[in-house]
C-alpha cells in the first residue's frame, strides 16, 4: 500500500475517536484522494436556494498553468489566461469544456477583452513587456497571429495592469491597474486635476515592513482609450490594488479596491470597498499611515465596505437567468477568503450606497475571474500564484418567476436620475477650456453654484470642476460666498490649485466662518481646507495661527470620533495651549484601539506643553499595547512612531522616564479576555428578561465601556470604530431583538454567518486545522486560527490535506460576558440597539454622508 493511503487510513482510524470527543460527528471518506486537496468540488460550494454549481474543468497545472482572467468571445467561447503561462480557448458548445492553447506566444494577462475585433490583453507579467496588447486574426484562420504593445506601463508584480472594458458608448475601452503602475506616458488629458501630493499635515510614516514605501501618489488608476491605444484620458486616481472594474444599466462606473491587509488594527487600515469611480475622483489611497479618510471632501470615499480580503473579479448579473435580485447585483469575487459576494446597490442621491450577501463559497476557492455567458449562466475561475485552478458555472434551477414575486422591487428614483444628470453635466466641464460644452464664464458659474449642493457627489464635481479652471477666473466670487460650505470647498480647490501669493486671501475666508454654524462634517471640511492651505500654500504667520486657534479652541473633544481625530491633528499643528494635555487624555480615554494609535500618532508631533507626567503617561500606553493584536505591520507601526517620540528626548529625560522606556516582555499569546473579575457563567434564559426591560434607563457610555471591556473592539465595528474581522455592528439594532443578541453573544457557535464561518482541514499525520483560509500560494494555504491575532497563521500543505469540512465552531470565543454584571450587560445591549441611531447613544455615526 503506498504510504501515503496508509496514512489516510490510520488517519480516518484516529479522527474517528477524535470526531467523537469534539463533537464533530461523522466524516465521509467520500473526498480522501491520494492526490490530496485538488479542485474544489461542487457539493463543498454554498450558494442560495434554486442554484447550481458545476466544475466544468479541472486545470492542469503542468500544461494549462492557473487561469486568473476570462473573456468571452464574439462566438461564445471563453478565452482564459495563465498567470505565468498562455492563452486558453474554452468551447462550450457541445455540453463540455473543449480547452485549446492559442497558438499566438503570449503571456501573463490579468485583463482580457474581445472588442472592435480584437482580443485586447493587459499583461502583468515578467515574461513579456507589461501593459496593453492587441492581438488580432490576420488571416481569417480563427488564431490570433498578429499582436500590438499599444499602451507600454511597467508591471511584473500583481499591482499591475488588470481589466479592461467597453465605454457605455461602445467607442472607447476602459483600463485599471494598481498601485505599482506607473500612470501612462502619454496621456492626452486627465479629467484628474493634476494637482496630487501626499498631503499630511503631521506628516506620514511608510509601511513599517517596507511595502512600497517609494510609491507616492497618484495610487492605481482608471482611463480609457481609443482602440488603437490613441488618446488616453485619466479618470480617477487614488486606488491601491483594484483588480477589475464595471458598469450599471446607468452607465456608471464601478470597482472593488484592495485593502492593505498588515494594516489591520490601525486606525489608517481600509477595508477592501465598492468605489463608484465618477469622473475626476480621487480615492486616497497613500503609503503606509497616510491613507485618506473617506470622510475627507476631496476623497471620495466608498459605497460600500466590504471587509478584509483580496478583491479579484467583478461583473454586474445583467443577462443571467437569475432571479431580478441577482440579475441586478453587483457580483464580486475575494480570491483570499474564497467568497463570490453579491452586492446590491441601491441609489443614494447622485450615487450610490447598498447592502451585500455571500454568493458562493467554499474553502479553498481562490477566485480570479468571472463572467455573464450568453447562455444565462455565471462562470468563474479559481486560480492564481500557481494555485489549483479550475472553470465553474452557476447556473439557477428554481423557479425565476416564484423568486422574483417573493422579492420587493426597488423602483429607479426620477429624483435619483435628474441628480445624476446634474453631477454629469458638471463632469462634462472636467475638460480643458477648449473643449467645454459652455462658456468658461458659465462653467465656473454652474461650479459655484453646486459647490454647496447637498449631493456630495455633486459637491465633489464641482469642485473639480472649478479646479480645471484658473483660479484667478473664481478666485473672488467663491471666497465671497455666503455659504460656508462653498466657500470651505471653494478654499480647498483653491489651496490644490493655486500659489503662495493666495495664501492670504484663502485663510481669510476661513476665518470669516463661524464654526459654531457648522455641522461636525463641515467642521471637517474646514479643518482639512485649513491644513490644505498650509501644506500647500504656505504655513501660518502668528496671526493667522491666533485666528485659527480661536476658531477650533474649546472645540476638543466633540464626541464626533471622526472629527476629534482632525481636531487632534490640527490643535497639536497650531500649537493650541493645552492641546498636548487634551490628546493624550483622549489616548487614554477612549475605547477604540483605532482612536487610541491616531492620537499616540498625532503626538508624536507635538511640541506644545509637555511635561515629566505627560511623557510618562504617552510612553506608558505603549506598554499597554504590547498585548494588542492587528496586521503584518502592527507592532512596527508601534515601535516606529514610538521611536520617533524617544528620539526627541534628552538624555536628562530619557534617564527620568527609564520605568516606561524599558521594552515590556512580550508574549505569543493573545489576552484571554478582559482584565476584569469573573461575575457568572451567564446562560441566555439569565438574562433575556433583564435586558428586554422596556422600564430599564440604560446607561448608554456604560454600554459602551463594555462593548470595550467585553473586547468587542477586537473584531467588530461600531460606526468608525473597532475591528473588521467579524460583522459590523452599527446597525445591529435594527437587525436583531435583544434576545437573538444575547443568542449570538453567549452561544456564537448556534447560527455561524458564511461570511464569518470557518473551515476545518485534516491531514494524513491526522492533525485538524480549523480556521478561514486567508491567502495561498502554490500549494500552501495560510489559515488564520485565532480572529483575536490576525497576523498569526497557520500554513497547510495541499498535498497533506485529506479531509476539508465546514465547522460547526464559532472563531467568536466563548464566555466574553462572564466578566460583565446583568446590569452591564444590559447596558451594553441597549448601546448595541441603539447603534444606528445617534441621538440615543454617546457614540455618533461617522459624519461623511453621501
Amino acid at each position: 500500500m503506498p504510504r501515503l493511503l496508509r496514512s489516510v487510513t490510520s488517519s480516518i482510524v484516529q479522527l474517528g475517536a477524535l470526531c467523537g470527543v469534539l463533537g464533530l460527528g461523522q466524516l465521509s471518506l467520500s473526498t480522501v484522494s491520494a492526490a490530496g486537496l485538488g479542485v474544489t468540488p461542487p457539493e463543498q460550494f454554498k450558494v442560495p436556494e434554486g442554484f447550481e454549481v458545476e466544475l466544468l474543468h479541472e486545470v492542469a497545472a503542468d500544461s494549462e498553468g492557473s487561469w486568473v482572467s476570462l473573456t468571452v468571445d464574439p462566438k461564445g467561447r471563453l478565452i482564459a489566461c495563465d498567470q505565468s503561462g498562455g492563452l486558453f480557448r474554452i468551447d462550450m458548445s457541445s455540453g463540455e469544456a473543449k480547452v485549446e492553447k492559442l497558438e499566438i506566444d503570449f503571456v501573463g494577462a490579468q485583463g482580457l477583452l474581445c472588442a472592435f475585433g480584437s482580443l485586447y490583453a493587459n499583461v502583468n507579467a515578467r515574461d513579456q513587456p507589461c501593459g496593453l496588447w492587441r492581438l488580432t486574426d490576420t488571416d481569417g484562420d480563427d488564431q490570433y497571429d498578429k499582436k500590438e504593445h499599444i499602451i507600454p506601463l511597467n508591471g511584473g508584480s500583481e499591482h499591475g495592469p488588470h481589466a479592461l472594458l467597453v465605454t457605455p458608448d461602445g467607442k472607447r475601452i476602459v483600463m485599471v491597474a494598481g498601485n505599482n503602475t506607473n500612470l501612462p506616458e502619454k496621456i492626452a488629458h486627465s479629467r484628474v486635476p493634476k494637482v496630487w501630493e501626499e498631503d499630511h499635515l503631521l506628516g506620514r510614516m511608510p509601511d513599517a515592513r517596507g511595502h512600497n514605501a517609494n510609491r507616492m501618489a497618484p495610487g492605481g488608476f482608471i482611463c480609457s482609450l481609443n482602440p488603437d491605444g490613441s488618446e488616453v484620458e485619466l479618470i480617477a486616481t487614488g486606488f491601491r490594488n483594484p483588480y477589475d472594474i464595471a458598469l450599471n444599466r446607468q452607465g456608471e462606473l464601478f470597482t472593488y479596491d484592495a485593502d492593505m491587509e498588515w494594516d489591520v488594527g490601525t486606525p489608517w487600515y481600509r477595508p477592501t470597498r465598492i468605489n463608484h469611480v465618477i469622473s475626476g475622483s480621487e480615492f486616497g489611497w497613500r503609503n503606509g499611515t497616510g491613507k485618506w479618510p473617506a470622510y475627507y471632501p476631496d476623497s471620495f470615499g466608498s459605497a460600500v465596505d466590504i471587509g478584509p480580503g483580496s478583491p479579484t473579479g467583478i461583473v454586474f448579473g445583467y443577462g443571467a437567468k437569475f432571479p431580478k435580485k441577482y440579475e441586478n447585483a453587483l457580483f464580486i469575487s475575494d480570491w483570499s477568503y474564497g467568497n463570490i459576494h453579491a452586492v446590491h446597490l441601491t441609489e443614494d442621491g447622485s450615487s450610490y450606497s447598498g447592502t451585500y450577501e455571500t454568493f458562493a463559497t467554499a474553502a479553498p476557492l481562490p477566485v480570479t475571474d468571472l463572467v455573464i455567458h450568453p447562455d444565462g449562466a455565471l462562470y468563474f475561475a479559481i486560480g492564481g500564484r500557481g494555485t489549483q485552478s479550475g472553470l465553474y458555472r452557476i447556473k439557477y434551477t428554481g423557479d425565476i418567476a416564484a423568486a422574483n414575486a417573493a422579492e420587493e422591487v426597488i423602483a429607479l428614483s426620477d429624483e435619483a436620475k435628474q441628480l445624476r444628470e446634474l453631477r454629469q453635466s458638471i463632469e462634462a466641464l472636467h475638460v480643458d477650456d477648449e473643449d467645454l460644452p459652455v462658456s468658461a464664464e458659465d462653467a465656473i458659474q454652474l461650479a459655484i453654484e453646486n459647490l454647496s449642493h447637498d449631493d456630495r457627489a455633486i459637491r465633489f464635481a464641482a469642485r473639480i470642476a472649478l479646479e480645471h479652471r484658473s483660479p484667478a477666473a473664481w478666485k473672488a466670487t467663491v471666497l465671497s460666498q455666503t455659504d460656508s460650505e462653498a466657500k470651505i470647498l471653494g478654499v480647498v480647490a483653491l489651496a490644490r490649485t493655486g500659489d503662495k501669493a493666495d495664501q492670504a486671501d484663502a485663510v481669510k475666508a476661513l476665518a470669516s466662518i463661524d464654526l459654531e454654524t457648522l455641522t461636525a462634517s463641515q467642521k471637517i471640511d474646514f479643518l482639512r481646507a485649513a491644513g490644505l492651505v498650509a501644506m500647500r500654500l504656505g504655513d501660518f504667520d502668528a496671526a493667522q495661527r491666533d485666528v485659527l486657534i480661536g476658531k477650533i479652541q474649546g472645540q476638543f473633544p466633540s464626541g464626533v470620533d471622526s472629527l476629534d481625530r482632525e481636531l487632534a491633528i490640527m490643535a497639536i499643528y497650531l500649537n493650541v495651549p493645552g492641546s498636548t494635555a487634551a490628546v493624550v487624555a483622549a489616548l487614554e480615554d477612549s475605547p477604540s484601539q483605532e482612536s487610541q494609535i491616531h492620537y499616540a500618532m498625532a503626538l508624536r508631533a507635538a511640541k506644545e506643553g509637555w511635561n515629566m507626567d505627560l511623557r510618562r503617561q504617552y510612553l506608558a500606553w505603549f506598554n499597554e499595547m504590547a498585548t494588542a493584536r492587528g496586521g503584518m505591520s502592527f507592532g512596527g507601526f508601534l515601535d516606529n512612531i514610538k521611536k520617533v517620540t524617544v528620539d526627541g528626548l534628552s538624555d536628562a529625560d530619557k534617564k527620568s522616564l527609564v520605568e516606561v522606556l524599558a521594552k515590556p516582555k512580550q508574549t505569543d499569546e493573545a489576552p484571554a479576555g478582559p482584565p476584569r473579575e469573573f461575575v457568572k457563567e451567564w446562560k441566555v434564559e439569565d438574562l433575556v428578561d433583564v435586558v428586554s426591560d422596556e422600564s430599564h434607563r440604560p446607561d448608554f457610555a456604560n454600554g459602551k465601556a463594555m462593548f470595550a471591556a467585553a473586547t468587542c473592539y477586537k473584531c467588530h465595528r461600531m460606526g468608525l470604530q473597532g475591528g473588521i474581522l467579524g460583522p459590523d455592528l452599527t446597525s445591529a439594532g435594527g437587525k436583531y431583538s435583544p434576545h437573538d443578541m444575547l443568542v449570538s453573544i453567549i452561544e456564537p457557535s448556534k447560527v455561524i454567518s458564511d461570511q464569518y464561518g470557518s473551515t476545518q482541514f485534516l491531514t494524513e499525520d491526522g492533525d485538524i486545522i480549523t480556521g478561514r483560509v486567508i491567502n495561498m500560494h502554490g500549494q500552501v494555504l495560510n489559515v488564520m486560527t485565532n480572529m483575536l491575532d490576525p497576523s498569526s497563521l497557520a500554513q497547510v500543505d495541499r498535498e497533506s490535506v485529506i479531509q476539508t469540512r465546514e465547522s460547526q465552531v464559532s472563531m467568536m470565543p466563548n464566555g466574553l460576558l462572564d466578566t460583565l454584571t446583568a446590569e452591564e450587560i444590559a447596558d451594553l445591549v441597549a448601546y448595541l440597539r441603539a447603534g444606528g441611531n445617534a441621538k440615543h447613544a454617546i457614540y455618533t455615526q461617522p459624519v461623511a454622508s453621501r
